[in-house]
């Protein structure tokens, strides 16, 4: 079964959440209803990234490596790609 690794973006204070799980729908959901201790406060959020991975094990690697000071570049190219998109719409 696939997994997905996402990022979420905050409307509230802007800042993003990395996240992962077998159902990006239902996660975000989840998120925006308030049913995660851990952004409870910060909705609403956007889904601006997803990829899906295989294993369960390369998905929380993946995850982990997302949530580090490594991934600081990727994840501000992430947000400006789709601040760029909505611009555009």
């Amino acid at each position: 079964m696939a997994y997905f690794v996402y990022i979420l973006l905050s409307q509230k204070d802007k800042h993003l959440y990395v996240g992962c799980t077998k159902d990006v729908t239902k996660r975000l959901l989840r998120h925006n209803t308030g049913h995660v201790f851990s952004t409870k406060n910060r909705r609403p959020f956007s889904l601006i990234y997803s990829e899906r991975i295989e294993d369960k094990a390369t998905a929380f690697n993946r995850e982990r490596f997302l949530k580090s000071l490594w991934a600081a570049r990727f994840k501000k190219k992430v947000l400006a790609d789709y601040l760029d998109k909505i611009s555009q719409d």
